[in-house]
């Protein structure tokens, strides 16, 4: 007996809509990957959400009938983050980020210490915010999305994605500013 994919239980795009999904989707594969490593925490898990995130991207690929397609993915992909937290996840996220992906090559090896120093501690203070705020300061600022984005991305209000990155900035830069001011009373 020959089972057809549908019957498998297995939707499968077309070949034009494959090309058009690797057209308008994978290119911001990347984009989908750090939003999952910061609200994950974690390289290894954000790996797998992104994959299942892509796979739900690809199944529902059909029902894309235009519009941004990159806020449409980030979507899923937050979604598929936080369906993966409330199932696998502990409240304390402790894995940290690898920033060796992201050092520039050309760099003196005491700048490179200084930007190290710099990014360990924002990536510190990042982890300290709560995962909302965390999800629109990585979206607004590493990602470059836009207001409008971020409340389709997070399906909330503008002015709440507003409000809640001027709070979220705010406790930013006091993590920042307690840290640096430990570290200056450490020294001395």
């Amino acid at each position: 007996m020959k089972f057809t994919d549908c019957e498998k239980g297995l939707e499968v795009l077309n070949a034009e809509d494959r090309a058009r999904f690797d057209q308008m989707v994978l290119p911001h594969l990347d984009a989908a990957f750090n939003l999952a490593v910061w609200i994950l925490s974690s390289r290894t898990d954000a790996e797998d959400v992104t994959q299942e995130a892509m796979l739900r991207a690809f199944r529902f690929f059909q029902g894309f009938y235009g519009g941004d397609v990159r806020a449409w993915l980030l979507q899923i992909v937050r979604n598929t983050c936080y369906t993966w937290l409330e199932k696998n996840r502990r409240m304390k996220m402790t894995d940290e980020f690898d920033e060796q992906l992201h050092m520039q090559s050309s760099t003196t090896p005491e700048s490179i210490a200084i930007a190290g120093d710099d990014r360990e501690r924002l990536t510190r203070a990042l982890e300290k915010l709560p995962p909302r705020f965390r999800e629109i300061v990585v979206l607004r600022e590493l990602e470059g999305c836009s207001y409008k984005e971020i409340a389709a991305i997070t399906s909330i209000p503008i002015g709440t994605v507003m409000s809640s990155l001027s709070r979220a900035r705010r406790q930013l830069q006091s993590a920042l500013t307690t840290t640096a001011e430990g570290e200056a009373k450490h020294e001395l």
